[in-house]
């Protein structure tokens, strides 16, 4: 049988119990085709880049699939019957990861007001106008230097 990761985004405006609801559907048509489910994972509500079918965020989920490519078929002919699912997306990948998804691991590694070490920032900022790496610029020449030479200032 082959391995798969499957992600699918459910309309907004539905419950997480019914995301769940779903989940298990898809899960028993999985398992009725003879393939199993590895781990099942909710990502909860996420905004989307754009609008999908008027929805501006969408309920995550992710299953580690271990079917045949008939039932992951199935499956997803199902998904596009129903209304509630919105995308839908299935990855054939040669082993699955194991321990907590990257979206999972981003969620435990801390809030967003903890933003780690960023360095020195007593000079100002790096961007555009501030400090930066570059190295500090040779004194210029005094305008004298250049009224000899010629040039005009």
């Amino acid at each position: 049988m082959a391995l798969y990761e499957h992600i699918y985004m459910a309309r907004q405006d539905v419950t997480a119990q019914q995301v769940e609801a779903l989940t298990e559907q898809f899960k028993g048509v999985i398992e009725a085709n003879g393939g199993k489910i590895a781990k099942v994972e909710y990502w909860g509500v996420k905004s989307l880049a754009y609008r999908i079918k008027k929805n501006r965020k969408a309920h995550f989920s992710l299953l580690n699939i271990d079917a045949p490519p008939a039932a992951v078929a199935e499956m997803e002919r199902q998904m596009s019957i129903n209304e509630d699912v919105l995308r839908v997306l299935t990855i054939r990948v040669e082993a699955h990861e194991d321990g907590p998804s990257a979206m999972m691991r981003k969620r435990e590694d801390g809030d967003r007001d903890d933003r780690g070490d960023r360095g020195d920032r007593s000079r100002g900022g790096g961007g555009r106008f501030g400090g930066g790496d570059r190295p500090d610029r040779a004194p210029r020449r005094p305008r004298e230097d250049f009224a000899n030479e010629g040039g005009q200032f």
